[in-house]
Parts: C-alpha cells; structure tokens; sequence
C-alpha cells in the first residue's frame, strides 16, 4: 500500500485551536469524558432497547404495531450505537480504561465487531478521511460510487435512487458478510488489519453466536419463522438506515472535499487538522433532538479534529472551532438541518452517478 502523509510542518491551525479548547476545558473545571448527559442517554437507551424486544416476543399486537415496533427497535439500536458505543469505542465516555471497554462491546451486541471496528474507524477513517484508497467508508463498490476518482459504471445512474435501499440493507450485510470478509481476509480495504489475539477471537465469534441466538433462535421460538423474518427485516432498515444517513451526511456531501492514494507515495499538502475540515461537514447543530439521537455525530468536524473528546461537549467546542477557522480564513462546512445535509448527498450521488466526460486529447 502507498505511504500517505500529511505537510504537518507548520502546523499551526491545530496548536492554537487545541490550546484554546485546554483553556475552555480547564476555565470550566470539567473532564473531557462524558458526564450527566451521556450517562442519563445510557440509563434510558439500553433499557428501551430490551423493553421494546422484550415487548415484540411476549405481546400480542397487530403486523401494524409489530413492524413499527420492530422499526423502533431499530432506531434504538442506531442510538445506542451513535451515543454509547462511539463514545466507549473512542475512548471518551469514561476516564476508567475498563467502563470504555464494556461499553465499547454494546457494539457486538449489535452485530458488529469493536475490535475491527475500531481499527477501521478510530484508526484509518479518522487518520485517512475521505482518501479514495484507503478510507474504509468510501471504499470501491460494485454499487454506489461515492468519489470522483473511483470508477463510473452504468448502473451508477440511477444510484441516487436505489441508496437508499442498499443503506437500508447495510447493517445486516455488516453483522453477516463484511465483518466476516474483514475477519478471514485479515484486512480493512488495503490496510492489513492488527491480529486478534486469543481473547479477541473468542469475543468474535462468541458474540457472533450470541447475535443468532438472541435476534434469531429465540424470537423464531416465541412468534414464529414468518413474524421473525418480516420484524428482523423492518429492525435492519431502520438500523442500517439510520446508521448509513448519519455517517454519509458527515463526509459524502457536495462541500467536502477527496483525495486518492493511489500505486505512488503521496503527501497531502495540509496539515492533518486543515484535512479534517475540508473533508468533514456538520449538519442542524440548533437541532437538539436530532443532537441528542445521533450522539452529537452532527458535530462531525469536533468529532473528527478531538475523537478523544465526549460528544456532549461538541455544541460548545463547535463555538471554538467555527471561530479558529475563521481566524485562520478555513472553510468551516455545516449545514443548517439535517434536510439541506440530506439534499446535498443526494445532488452529490446523482452527480457522481453521471458518466465522466473524457478529457480532450
């Protein structure tokens, strides 16, 4: 794989915006972990989770009420995954190395993987972002194309209109066919990935076991193969649904910027914190619920520039961060709501599914 690196030389940008926010942190008296905010989020996010399956194997209700249930169960899942597991996962819900561990698993139980997740996230998203090549979130499909140097295909087209379909089936090709490639493959796109050592293994494929037991075997036990099917289908689209929005609204818009690695050795004539801002967008900042369900992801430029920082910290960095770059003349990309964010991905993915015109000879 190429070596990609960036001209942090004079990296001035970032030294002066992390001494201010040092400042904010120690003029308030606050850690930068999680507080009141994100364990309240805890408190009610998790036990919604199991009242609602719990709910769905025990009552009985209409197809209406068990697909919009189902969907719910969804939703919640997304929320503990934005709120919970991102934090845990980064390191900044708690100051105890063990609570950010535990916590971090409420992603198996999801599915997923925090082991591989987190070197593909923390690690090559976070250092790599938007780098066509590398970064595992915008990595080449056969389906959708989502940068201008990946290669067009016909069907890209009409990508604009099935998406939204293929974001909807993200969640269960991660849980049952991605995490699976990754984990025999032993890679995350061209990076190889770190070994798993014994107890990593076993958590793998333990969790792996317990996701069939307690999202397939047992809710087929109380209701049935066919009422299963339909509910575990509506849970994955509202999951992966959810999810996908979310994390392309950050980076797949027509305001961020890419670059590709490529065969050759290439620097990247920013320092690390100005590619941050140029490839990251934020979206409805005023809007507290959507703030609250998606775990301040819509703070995504904070989130990227501070990882190790607590999202229930981001509205207030976002204040610093806005006038830092605007200090040092940065383009500072956010959206007002969530409605612009989702119209500007979809002008960018209709315009991407465009054939390219070929350069004059």
């Amino acid at each position: 794989m190429a070596k990609v690196t960036y001209n942090n030389r004079n990296a001035v940008f970032y030294q002066a915006l992390k001494a201010d926010v040092e400042n904010y942190f120690k003029e308030k008296g606050i850690r930068k972990t999680g507080n009141w905010k994100l364990y309240l989020k805890t408190i009610i996010l998790i036990p919604f989770a199991v009242f609602t399956y719990i709910f769905l194997l025990t009552q009985h209700y209409s197809n209406l009420v068990g697909i919009s249930m189902s969907a719910v169960l969804g939703l919640t899942l997304s929320g503990v995954g934005f709120n919970i597991m991102h934090d845990a996962c980064h390191g900044s819900y708690s100051t105890k190395k063990w609570v950010n561990e535990l916590l971090g698993l409420t992603l198996n139980a999801l599915g997923g993987n925090a082991f591989i997740w987190k070197q593909k996230h923390n690690v090559i998203h976070h250092t790599y972002t938007n780098v066509d090549g590398i970064d595992d979130d915008i990595a080449k499909s056969p389906v959708i194309r989502q940068c201008q140097t990946q290669v067009w295909k016909p069907a890209h087209r009409i990508q604009h209109i099935y998406l939204w379909l293929v974001y909807a089936l993200s969640s269960f090709l991660w849980v049952f066919v991605i995490d699976m490639v990754k984990y025999g493959q032993k890679r995350i796109y061209t990076t190889e990935m770190n070994k798993m050592d014994t107890r990593e293994h076993l958590i793998f494929w333990g969790s792996k076991a317990l996701y069939l037991v307690f999202y397939v075997a047992i809710p087929v036990y109380f209701v049935g193969w066919a009422a299963w099917g339909v509910g575990f289908l509506f849970m994955h689209m509202a999951l992966g649904l959810s999810l996908s929005v979310v994390f392309q609204l950050a980076h797949v818009v027509e305001e961020t910027e890419f670059e590709f690695s490529g065969a050759d050795d290439k620097i990247i004539e920013n320092e690390w914190a100005i590619h941050q801002i140029k490839t990251t967008a934020n979206f409805a900042r005023e809007n507290r619920l959507i703030s609250w369900f998606v775990g301040g992801l819509n703070f995504q430029v904070e989130h990227h520039l501070f990882p190790r920082i607590s999202h229930v910290h981001y509205p207030e960095l976002s204040k610093i961060v806005e006038r830092k770059c605007k200090e040092f003349n940065i383009q500072y990309h956010s959206m007002p709501t969530m409605i612009a964010a989702i119209g500007s991905h979809y002008r960018f993915m209709k315009m991407l599914g465009q054939k390219p015109q070929m350069a004059a000879a």
